[in-house]
């Protein structure tokens, strides 16, 4: 995804992308140098298309590969093989675009992303991975309206309903985000386990919020009846310090597990949690008061 920026100022206001530009080395990197000295570099390597012959699907799976195995600079260096080589613009540009995105260059990725729904204005994925730029700046207006835009074109995809639910939920709108989290559980069931793919996972969330986002969606698999995840996500809620038990008795269903022993259990164990990793806070910090705890996600 590393990608020298007047490329990405020029694919706004060309029409075609210069793919000689995109595959240009990107700017020498000390880590992606340390990577080329591992056993994966030199593994793959040898087995590299070569750009001037090589088919444009060739060259697109060679990006795929290197992508995969944790060399994104090349992987975009190969992609811009592939666009040369006449491969599936608008398919590249969202490769191209995940992976600026992967590497953190956001507002890279977003022109990328702009490139494609302006190439395709029904392009689903395009607008849900501009969405996804929009959501990490903090923009999330503009990220609710681009997840709808991705949900009309493709009513389907469990992941466009999720992504605009984490939104919405960052927008303080949890009625109309509980109803798109639960139009994504109707559509794949397991989509909590695999989420992240092609859009944004709940991880990106504060800690705060993310906390309360787990006491939303075990209310949705409570109301669900899957006990096994509603257990899950209370227990990732009450260890980030949401009051779980306090929340559980304004909802119809989950009012009723507020004396069940697994709650009771996983309430105490996460207070003993945050209250050990307080103390060691303490102990480091020469008795300073320490922030609020931040539970890994």
């Amino acid at each position: 995804m590393a990608l020298l920026l007047p490329v990405f100022a020029f694919a706004l206001s060309n029409p075609p992308l210069t793919a000689q530009k995109l595959s240009q080395p990107a700017t020498p990197d000390a880590a992606r140098d340390l990577r080329h000295q591992s056993a994966d570099w030199f593994a793959i390597e040898p087995h590299l298309p070569d750009p001037v012959t090589a088919s444009p699907q060739k060259l697109e799976t060679a990006g795929d590969v290197l992508r995969a195995r944790r060399f994104p600079e090349d992987a975009l260096v190969y992609y811009g093989y592939a666009l040369q080589r006449g491969g599936p613009e608008q398919e590249l540009l969202i490769r191209i675009g995940v992976t600026e995105l992967e590497l953190r260059h956001i507002d890279v990725a977003r022109l990328y992303f702009l490139r494609v729904v302006r190439l395709q204005k029904k392009n689903a994925q395009g607008w849900n991975n501009l969405g996804a730029a929009e959501y990490v700046e903090g923009r999330y207006g503009a990220a609710i309206s681009d997840y709808s835009k991705a949900i009309k074109l493709d009513k389907k995809s469990a992941i466009y309903h999720s992504n605009l639910g984490t939104a919405l939920f960052e927008e303080k709108n949890f009625e109309k985000a509980r109803q798109q989290f639960d139009i994504a559980l109707t559509l794949d069931p397991d989509m909590m386990q695999h989420h992240g793919a092609s859009g944004i996972e709940a991880h990106m969330l504060s800690p705060a919020d993310h906390a309360h986002y787990s006491f939303e969606i075990a209310r949705l698999y409570a109301h669900r009846g899957d006990e096994e995840n509603m257990l899950r996500y209370l227990t990732l809620a009450s260890e980030g310090g949401y009051d779980v038990l306090g929340s559980m008795g304004s909802d119809e269903v989950l009012a009723k597990y507020r004396k069940d022993p697994r709650v009771i259990s996983l309430v105490r164990n996460a207070n003993a949690l945050r209250n050990a990793k307080t103390s060691v806070a303490d102990a480091r910090s020469g008795g300073v008061p320490p922030l609020l705890p931040q539970v890994p996600n």
